[in-house]
């Protein structure tokens, strides 16, 4: 799990995570989180053929982390540009 020390960088590929606005129709009632948007983080990239295998489908995930509750999960993509229009940092 990211810890608040250390919020800003992702735990899988250690490049600093994006602030990310949730959609304002998601259940997400925060103002950010923070997203990793690195196209060769192992989390997204293996989530393509994981995803494919265990779901069949065309999907990944980017690793999120909400600082205002300290937890953090997979935001689901559909390509590699989703969400981007969303980063505000």
């Amino acid at each position: 799990m990211t810890t608040k020390k250390n919020m800003s960088k992702c735990p899988h590929c250690g490049i600093e995570m994006k602030k990310w606005m949730p959609p304002e129709d998601s259940s997400w009632d925060r103002l950010y989180h923070f997203v990793c948007f690195n196209d060769d983080c192992p989390y997204y990239v293996n989530g393509w053929q994981h995803m494919e295998q265990n779901y069949s489908q065309k999907a990944s995930y980017r690793h999120r982390y909400d600082p205002h509750l300290d937890e953090s999960g997979p935001l689901p993509v559909w390509s590699s540009n989703a969400h981007r229009g969303r980063i505000i940092d």
